[in-house]
């Protein structure tokens, strides 16, 4: 195989390019990933209170707006949104 100086520098080139986007790109989808699974848990854990609290007359909407609420802030969300639902809504 014969390759040139050139070539080598223009391989070297497009494979640190590919890096530098990779890393660009890596970042923000790794945030919208987090997001997706902790609005999925979410999700998941208003349904247990929903399921739970069915006996009780206690109901949260599942919706967009409580899945992504509890997926920003997790776990902690969830009770935000029972405590409001509970204390402050009635």
């Amino acid at each position: 195989m014969n390759m040139s100086v050139n070539t080598a520098i223009i391989y070297l080139a497009c494979l640190v390019i590919l890096f530098i986007v990779g890393k660009i790109f890596y970042l923000p989808l790794r945030h919208i990933f987090k997001l997706l699974l902790n609005s999925i848990l979410g999700g998941f854990l208003i349904y247990i209170v929903n399921v739970v609290g069915a006996s009780f007359g206690f109901h949260i909407g599942l919706n967009w707006g409580t899945a992504l609420f509890s997926g920003l802030l997790g776990v902690p969300g969830v009770v935000v949104l029972v405590l409001v639902k509970a204390f402050i809504l009635g």
